[in-house]
């Protein structure tokens, strides 16, 4: 249970600080923080959390890296169930605070609220496939890392940055294709309290997508360092 809780907890902060930073100051005039300093607040949230709960629950926000390590033969298969709904959840009350706070705004419209989507919902335009290949080779690499940073034979205490830096690449990478998602429990979040409909109907790529390339990070580095992690 207090795996679990702190998987809450840590998914929450991911959406509260990577999709807040989003939705409250990307835009703001003048002062918005962009692009880059969305990518940059997704992966510090990661980077936080990795030093707060890495030691209790391992840090995974996001049913894909737990996947991921899963295949890699790094997480147990009895508890991949309780932490995807765990993450699903804190991500779902982390976009609940931030809708709360984001409509105290006079005349605020949540329009997207930080979805993810593709084709007219992408930022830049991009089909359904650019947005498959993305978020496939996006958390291909993202878990790749995490397996190798986290490996028994890694530089210990750097995982965590190392992580965190790699969230903030693939963000600079793929915000225009997707809003970047390699992360279910962030789209998820995000697309219950987005308007009109669409970013639930374009969910399942946000799923299915980041599944896939949580799976072949695992069996790819399994392959790659088949000795255990001591």
């Amino acid at each position: 249970m207090k795996k679990l809780v702190a998987e809450f907890i840590g998914t929450l902060w991911l959406v509260l600080g990577g999709c807040g930073s989003a939705v409250l100051a990307a835009g703001f005039p003048e002062l918005g923080i962009g692009f880059v300093g969305v990518s940059l607040a997704f992966g510090l949230t990661v980077v936080t959390m990795a030093y707060a709960i890495g030691h209790i629950s391992g840090c995974h926000l996001n049913p894909a890296v737990s996947i991921g390590l899963w295949i890699g033969g790094r997480f147990s298969s009895k508890e991949l169930i309780p932490y995807i709904i765990a993450q699903v959840l804190g991500g779902i009350t982390g976009a609940g605070v931030l809708y709360i706070i984001a409509t105290g705004k006079p005349g605020f419209e949540v329009g997207g609220f930080a979805a993810n989507g593709f084709g007219e919902h992408s930022p830049g335009n991009y089909t359904m496939a650019s947005a498959l290949i993305t978020e496939i080779v996006m958390t291909f690499i993202f878990l790749f890392v995490i397996l190798g940073a986290t490996h028994s034979k890694a530089p210990k205490y750097l995982a965590g940055l190392a992580i965190g830096l790699c969230l903030t690449l693939i963000h600079l990478i793929s915000i225009p294709v997707t809003n970047t998602s390699v992360n279910p429990a962030r789209s998820t979040s995000q697309a219950i309290f987005a308007d009109g409909g669409w970013a639930m109907g374009q969910l399942w790529l946000f799923w299915v997508a980041p599944i896939i390339g949580a799976i072949l990070a695992g069996v790819v580095y399994k392959y790659l360092s088949p000795e255990t992690n001591d």
